[in-house]
């Protein structure tokens, strides 16, 4: 798998394919914002902890609840910079 330096240097979506994925893509997008962990956490009303997790590639319940779903349906999540 690509490391976060390869995958951003390449202007390409994040293909996400399950938790750690996910937590690369997710450290990524912040880090981009200018935001700490803290400040994101704030906003969205999580504890830093628990967005630490995420970006650290825990695969939590509804993580893993949520890949579940897109397998069943035989998708998967890109994330790319939204223009909005």
């Amino acid at each position: 798998m690509s490391t976060e330096k390869e995958l951003s240097s390449t202007g390409n979506p994040y293909r996400v394919y399950g938790a750690t994925s996910l937590g690369v893509a997710l450290r990524h997008f912040r880090k981009e914002a200018g935001l700490t962990q803290q400040e994101l956490a704030d906003r969205i009303g999580l504890h830093r902890s628990y967005l630490s997790e995420l970006e650290g590639g825990k695969e939590t319940e509804q993580v893993r609840r949520l890949f579940q779903l897109l397998r069943q349906l035989g998708v998967r999540i890109t994330l790319g910079k939204a223009e909005w």
